[in-house]
């Protein structure tokens, strides 16, 4: 049973639909006022009467019964509490019989939300500045799949520009097949700054002319450019299966090459295209922007005129709900003037364009700088906590059977959580020693959790679930938390938040953690025994929920 939609249902209020008081209802910040609040501060204006007589005219009104056991106002709140063995009985039937699919939901309808992340750029490493645009749409993608969206993943490739006719014309100076087969990524990426060290007048000439082949066709110079493309798809998708992502479309920059040229003509047909110093702009001056730059005064394309085309594409090809941009907040203007330019075009779609914005990361020495040299690469983030949790593990618990394959799940799970933590919009420092620590608001923490859960359940064999079984305070507050799993979900899709899911698997970690240390599970008997145990097996189900939703996987023991 959805207990927020019975609230909303069970409320009438003159004017204000079901669907608005739905979308209202919030959770007290104590719990012990309610198990759902409704601030009447918005309605203030329609009743020309204060938020504290309205939630005090509507409490004397309202006749409780079925799920509501109790309604109180407090200080402009409509404050409402569900009948608890209710609560109880539903939450954890509902997770017993739905298992994985706990907290999903066919919402989506089959929609389609494209999702643009990572975004690579062929022949350079991962480094940690790639890690927030990859988790962060690697959650979007499976939260949106959980609530029946058809989700299609795409990594815009960085494969167009003249620093691959730097790294051909390097690769020809300086490279050989073998060293390069070898070496990978870091290899090709070592040529790149080697070229950007030691390149002379003449090379720069000589780089221009194999971009300038790569963009005429030319064999060589695009089964080089292949191959590279090849070595960096080899490298990255490895970092990728690590850390639980996917992608249903690998099309970059080169692939809208032949689809720039309708977006040119068709914003010249429409009058917004307009010369500036020779190069060709969209004035976006009336809207409070500077002027949106399609081709430079050499008839070059940009970002922009990529992207415009990149849009019309998607739109066309998958029809989307929504198409969204996990891309980092510096590109706030970038994405303003294209999703204007595009509405500008007559695109009404350009409405369902989403720039997903999100902060920096860096170490705690400050890392993080591609141009001073202090560039550090994700795949030595994720083996760093790997093997750091390899040792806390053997320290804690050295017989414990299949270490390295539990240190993974920690070590990446860290890494992740660590990114997903914070709101996406908050510059992270990354910490090692933080994001590793079984104490406090870590997936260690909340691994930690699923194995003590895992370990009780273990022990304890069969039960059976008691009927009108009454919930403690304890018991209660962590049914509460669970019943709230499928809200967080929702939440998290509505507002492109991820951490809305981190940071319930952490209060719900935490809520069982304190009906652990205060309850006894096995030693008790009959009714309470087996509510006991039901409840930790709801806890243990909705966590790996949680956290299969983040990519995250979960050791039985730790």
């Amino acid at each position: 049973m959805d207990f927020k939609r019975e609230v909303a249902r069970q409320l009438h209020i003159d004017g204000v639909t079901e669907e608005e008081i739905y979308s209202s209802l919030t959770l007290p910040p104590n719990s012990e006022m309610g198990d759902y609040a409704l601030p009447c501060f918005k309605f203030a204006k329609i009743f020309r009467k204060s938020p504290v007589q309205i939630a005090a005219d509507l409490a004397a009104n309202f006749e409780c019964g079925g799920a509501i056991s109790e309604v109180s106002a407090v200080n402009g709140y409509l404050n409402f509490k569900i009948v608890k063995s209710l609560l109880a009985s539903e939450t954890i039937s509902e997770v017993k019989l739905s298992g994985d699919a706990f907290g999903s939901s066919e919402i989506g309808n089959n929609k389609t939300i494209c999702i643009d992340y990572s975004s690579v750029n062929i022949a350079k490493p991962f480094h940690i500045g790639h890690l927030s645009t990859t988790v962060i749409g690697g959650a979007l993608y499976k939260i949106y799949k959980f609530l029946g969206y058809n989700v299609v993943g795409i990594n815009h490739l960085g494969d167009y520009g003249t620093q691959f006719g730097k790294l051909i014309c390097a690769y020809k100076h300086w490279g050989n097949r073998e060293d390069v087969e070898k070496g990978g990524i870091h290899a090709i990426n070592d040529l790149y700054v080697r070229f950007n060290e030691q390149a002379d007048e003449e090379m720069e000439k000589e780089a221009r002319e194999y971009f300038r082949l790569i963009e005429s066709g030319d064999r060589e110079a695009n089964e080089l450019f292949e191959w590279f493309k090849e070595l960096t798809l080899k490298y990255v998708k490895g970092i990728y299966d690590m850390l639980g992502v996917k992608f249903d479309s690998y099309a970059g920059e080169r692939f809208y090459t032949d689809k720039m040229q309708p977006v040119i003509e068709e914003l010249t047909q429409k009058g917004l295209l307009k010369e500036s110093e020779g190069a060709k702009i969209v004035d976006l001056e009336p809207y409070g922007m500077p002027p949106c730059l399609i081709l430079r005064s050499d008839g070059a394309s940009l970002y922009a005129t990529r992207d415009l085309a990149a849009a019309i594409y998607r739109k066309n090809t998958y029809d989307f709900y929504k198409c969204l941009y996990v891309v980092a907040y510096q590109q706030n203007l970038h994405f303003k003037q294209v999703f204007k330019v595009l509405e500008l075009m007559g695109k009404e779609w350009a409405k369902d364009l989403v720039h997903v914005a999100y902060g920096m990361v860096s170490l705690e020495d400050g890392a993080m700088s591609t141009r001073k040299g202090k560039v550090v690469w994700l795949e030595d983030v994720i083996s760093r906590c790997v093997d750091k949790a390899y040792k806390i593990i053997d320290e804690k618990n050295p017989t414990l059977e299949n270490k390295e394959e539990i240190a993974r799940q920690v070590g990446v799970g860290a890494v992740i959580f660590g990114a997903l933590y914070n709101n996406k919009i908050k510059d992270i420092v990354f910490s090692y020693d933080k994001v590793l620590s079984f104490e406090g608001e870590t997936s260690v923490y909340v691994q930690y959790t699923c194995a003590r859960a895992n370990s009780v359940l273990t022990k304890a064999g069969t039960y059976s679930y008691p009927q009108n079984y009454e919930p403690n305070a304890q018991e209660y507050e962590v049914v509460k938390a669970i019943a709230n799993f499928g809200n967080t979900v929702l939440a998290a899709a509505e507002n492109y938040e991820p951490s809305y899911v981190t940071r319930f698997a952490v209060d719900l970690a935490q809520k069982f953690n304190k009906f652990y240390i205060d309850c006894k599970i096995l030693t008790e008997e009959g009714a309470t025994r087996d509510f006991r145990l039901a409840l930790t097996d709801a806890t243990l189900t909705t966590l790996k929920n949680a956290l299969k939703l983040l990519g995250i996987g979960v050791p039985e023991k730790m």
